[in-house]
């Protein structure tokens, strides 16, 4: 019989772990997110990143990015923060959901092997919060966020 919930691979076999062997980490271009624009070497081309680098500017722009909003992504691109927003949850359940929404966001990489280790900072209409994100070669780093709270 087939199998309806297949784990990946081929049918009914589990899914082995993806190993750093089996993952391309490529190349991307820096951007600073603080001015909005692309950072720029001293000869003026746009700076790149390379490996780990490259999948943190990765990590960073998928946590700031709406998810379903934007035709160029695929639907498991980006995050849904603006879900907390119109409901009214105690402190510790929008952490706790700030905290699955992320992880959900960062974990649709195969490179990405972990997110821990969040930490949030309360402000009066805003939630700040920092995590660890891991990836498959174990190389880490730290990501930054916010979420506003209307």
């Amino acid at each position: 019989m087939i199998n309806l919930f297949p784990m990946g691979g081929t049918v009914g076999t589990p899914e082995a772990e993806i190993t750093s062997n089996e993952v391309e980490f490529g190349r991307s271009f820096r951007f600073d997110y603080r001015l909005g624009e692309f950072v720029l070497t001293p000869t003026g081309k746009v700076a790149v990143s390379e490996g780990t680098g490259a999948w943190l500017e990765w990590c960073k722009k998928a946590v700031m990015t709406n998810r379903y909003t934007f035709l160029a992504y695929s639907r498991n691109y980006g995050q849904e923060y603006e879900t907390l927003i119109s409901q009214s949850l105690p402190r510790g359940a929008i952490e706790s959901e700030i905290k699955r929404l992320t992880t959900e966001c960062l974990m649709a990489d195969p490179r990405t092997k972990s997110v821990q280790d969040f930490s949030f900072q309360w402000e009066s209409d805003r939630i700040a919060f920092t995590c660890t994100v891991k990836n498959v070669r174990d190389e880490s780093g730290i990501i930054q966020g916010s979420v506003v709270n209307m």
